[in-house]
């Protein structure tokens, strides 16, 4: 079962569903385009208020000229060992400015929630038993050192934890 987590809780009734054979978007549902798809349907209309998964290979620099229309970036982690959504992540948000929603989607642990809130997501679609339960008791492990700024700045507001501080 997938549960969409946000820093406010749990999430009811997200209309966002990424097709599969056996999944389609019915009724109020959207679905969320592959890169490819949302530069087609893009440029043959006008529209906005497309949401778009990116998977790990995918260039996420093609998606500048459509931002501003994108509702949802969904960027997808395949496996807990695969890091390149965390680039992606950053890379939106710190290099090409898009502001709404980010989402990670696929192998979401607890432990590498935080790191992402850090990155710049806001949304993460939960499926881990474990992360589904310690999200729900409201226990999200911290981080106490920070080696690099981030879209998300720390809580004490230092961007370097590792510099000499002055006495």
């Amino acid at each position: 079962m997938t549960r969409i987590w946000t820093e406010a809780g749990f999430v009811d009734n997200d209309p966002w569903v990424i097709e599969t054979d056996e999944v389609k978007a019915t009724g109020d549902q959207r679905r969320l385009l592959s890169v490819d798809q949302l530069l087609e349907e893009a440029d043959a209309s006008n529209e906005g208020g497309f949401g778009v998964l990116i998977k790990p290979a995918d260039d996420v620099r093609r998606l500048e000229p459509y931002l501003y229309r994108l509702e949802l970036v969904a960027v997808q982690f395949p496996a807990f060992s695969d890091g390149r959504g965390f680039s992606h992540a950053s890379l939106l948000r710190e290099r090409l400015g898009y502001r709404n929603e980010l989402r990670a989607v696929g192998d979401v642990l607890i432990d590498h929630i935080p790191l992402m809130l850090r990155c710049g997501f806001d949304s993460f679609a939960v499926t881990n038993a474990t992360a589904l339960k310690r999200l729900s008791e409201n226990r999200l492990p911290g981080i106490d050192v920070h080696y690099q700024p981030t879209a998300r700045p720390a809580k004490a507001g230092e961007a370097y934890s590792w510099r000499r501080r002055s006495a």
